[in-house]
């Protein structure tokens, strides 16, 4: 025997089978690789009738044989007279020349691979196609846990970026009702740290992104709302100390914020930590602040006047120049003790000082859904006071702590994130409260 590529057997005789020459080919086919095309019919090569394509059904392929779905095909019983059992089958030569040729055969899948199954049902006109998918039916009975429905809202991305376009509104609309008067909002809280200068600062940059013309007033010794809004409030700056000490006017102490068009801010420095034992010997100590807001020449829509975290005189005057007072409440056990303090100084103050002095809102701040202290103080809040706390709460989030280092709110550092929605959602709640209930006196 020699290796050319066929191998001579001299058992065979005629001509199925071998070549002119008397070889036989490799590519000979035996019985069991039969692939059913009907050219390779023959009295001694049947073809196996396992699998056909049935023209009713929807591009599937039906068995259509009652054999099981594991069963190899029969094989006859061997004859002596055909020789060796391991012989080649004899093949016409054009059958073995056609074996050849891949791009004439359409592939059939093992009998074990498909069994027998139903056809699917017709889907409903009105589904649209699925992409990717060239089976309609295959389209509309897929269904993935990590794929969304068609119904499901746009990607976060997505709606992330609506969400700063709405806050940031670059055409300068009037999105938010303006008030009738001018509404003077006093933010106190005699606890430390529950959010009153950044409730300031960012409720303060909403609504003067949204039309209204809006005056801070910083009368915290330590100048947190002037760092926010990026204003200068080093020693030698014009600040609030000079209107309530030397009764400087207020418009010449004002400064415009950088880049929010409609907001000025009165800086604080740290001269005025020695107000409060200067103003002791002045006569009308209570309302320096007050007389400052009211001489104002121009007009404006809200003041908000941030408080130092005391009950002392610069707290006083902001009561008595205010004419609501926010009260930011953080969800915690502390913020929620000293609320009864502050709200029997409130009760003084109007008695003696300001008899238009109202508890109009409540802001609940650092709100972190996972603790169930956060949920306890809620639900006492709002039992206690009803329908002035605001519906929006304001979340722990790190953007809201970042945004002061870079001399900016969470409004314009980062308007997509959960504090900015947050702060959106409550300053567009104090505008239309604001609509609903007029201010009864004007600055």
């Amino acid at each position: 025997m020699h290796d050319d590529g066929r191998y001579d057997d001299p058992r065979l005789t005629g001509s199925g089978g071998r070549a002119p020459d008397g070889s036989v080919s490799r590519e000979t086919s035996y019985q069991e690789w039969a692939v059913n095309d009907p050219r390779d019919a023959s009295p001694h090569h049947p073809v196996d009738p396992v699998h056909r394509p049935d023209a009713s059904a929807t591009g599937a392929v039906r068995p259509v044989s009652s054999a099981p779905a594991n069963v190899p095909p029969a094989r006859e019983p061997h004859d002596p007279s055909d020789g060796p059992v391991n012989a080649p089958s004899p093949r016409p030569a054009s059958a073995r020349a056609n074996a050849a040729i891949p791009a004439r055969y359409e592939p059939q899948p093992p009998v074990s691979a498909v069994p027998h199954q139903p056809a699917t049902a017709a889907a409903p006109a009105d589904t649209p196609p699925v992409a990717g998918y060239e089976d309609e039916a295959a389209a509309n009975t897929y269904v993935s846990r990590e794929t969304p429905t068609r119904e499901e809202d746009d990607p976060p991305l997505a709606m992330e970026a609506m969400r700063a376009v709405q806050i940031l509104n670059p055409s300068g609309e009037v999105n938010m009702p303006r008030p009738d008067r001018t509404r003077v909002m006093c933010v106190a809280n005699q606890k430390g740290g529950v959010g009153k200068t950044t409730t300031t600062v960012n409720l303060a940059v909403a609504l003067a992104l949204h039309g209204n013309r809006v005056l801070v007033v910083d009368l915290d010794p330590q100048g947190n709302a002037s760092t926010g809004l990026n204003v200068p409030h080093h020693t030698g700056v014009p600040d609030v100390y000079d209107c309530l000490i030397d009764s400087v006017p207020l418009e010449e102490v004002a400064q415009a914020v950088e880049g929010i068009p409609n907001l000025w801010c009165v800086p604080a420095t740290i001269d005025l930590a020695g107000a409060e034992i200067e103003l002791v010997s002045v006569v009308a100590r209570e309302s320096r602040l007050s007389r400052a807001i009211e001489a104002y020449p121009g007009h404006f829509d809200y003041v908000f006047i941030d408080c130092p975290p005391s009950l002392g005189l610069l707290t006083v005057n902001a009561l008595v120049a205010a004419q609501e007072v926010l009260i930011p409440i953080q969800c915690e056990y502390y913020a929620l003790e000293g609320l009864n303090q502050l709200i029997n100084n409130i009760n003084l103050v109007r008695q003696h000082l300001n008899p238009k002095l109202d508890v109009s809102t409540i802001l609940l701040t650092m709100y972190d859904r996972r603790t169930r202290l956060a949920d306890a103080v809620e639900q006492d809040v709002r039992n206690h006071f009803g329908d002035k706390v605001l519906q929006a709460v304001i979340p722990r989030n790190v953007r809201v702590s970042e945004a002061p280092s870079y001399g900016q709110s969470v409004m314009t550092y980062d308007p997509g994130s959960r504090g900015a929605t947050s702060y959106f959602e409550a300053a567009q709640e104090i505008a239309e409260r604001g609509v609903k209930e007029p201010v009864s006196r004007n600055a």
